[in-house]
């Protein structure tokens, strides 16, 4: 069962001290969740040479992700939550991809996230004096491509087929089949895919 986080229920039994003056933003049980899952990366995954797929697929499972059997997970990615991962057939996050998924991340079939991308779903409210979290879901579409070191922040969708070109930064939605770069990222022309 995937396990997704109650935006506006995150301070919950985390005390009474807000964030900013050191209170924590989430709750212990889910904060001891998470060093689990941290704890069995590293002793079941994060080791594992980059052909063997099936031992992280497994592992992410384990801790709530929803991947699909052919999905491929690079060993050296940074997940923050299991449980708010979703991927589809034969997508694929390259070599030191940040998933900072304090919402939903949704990658979607024959999509790639190449390497040392960050998608992060997570940011502050500026104009809030206890500074509070915020955190949106992002999704990428099939075909879609997060090119190297690009970075999606919260509440994009990447359509289908679009490409977010090598240190891109996207903070809006990027349209189907469509080509962006820069920061921030600028349509730059149509994706023409020759079959």
């Amino acid at each position: 069962m995937t396990q997704h986080l109650d935006i506006d229920g995150l301070a919950r039994g985390a005390g009474r001290r807000s964030p900013l003056t050191g209170g924590a933003t989430f709750g212990l049980r889910h904060r001891l969740a998470r060093v689990a899952w941290s704890v069995c990366w590293l002793m079941f995954a994060r080791w594992t040479p980059p052909q063997l797929h099936a031992p992280r697929r497994w592992v992410l499972r384990a801790f709530g992700a929803d991947i699909h059997p052919t999905a491929i997970v690079r060993s050296s990615v940074r997940i923050w939550w299991p449980g708010n991962l979703h991927m589809g057939a034969h997508a694929s996050m390259g070599p030191g991809v940040v998933c900072y998924n304090v919402a939903p991340i949704s990658i979607g079939d024959f999509a790639i996230v190449s390497q040392r991308a960050h998608l992060c779903t997570g940011t502050h409210d500026v104009d809030d004096p206890a500074f509070p979290l915020r955190a949106r879901p992002i999704s990428i579409g099939r075909r879609g491509w997060v090119a190297a070191e690009a970075f999606v922040g919260p509440g994009v969708r990447v359509g289908e087929g679009a490409v977010l070109g090598a240190r891109g930064v996207a903070f809006r939605d990027l349209g189907d089949w469509m080509i962006y770069s820069g920061n921030p990222a600028v349509e730059r022309r149509r994706r023409r895919v020759h079959n």
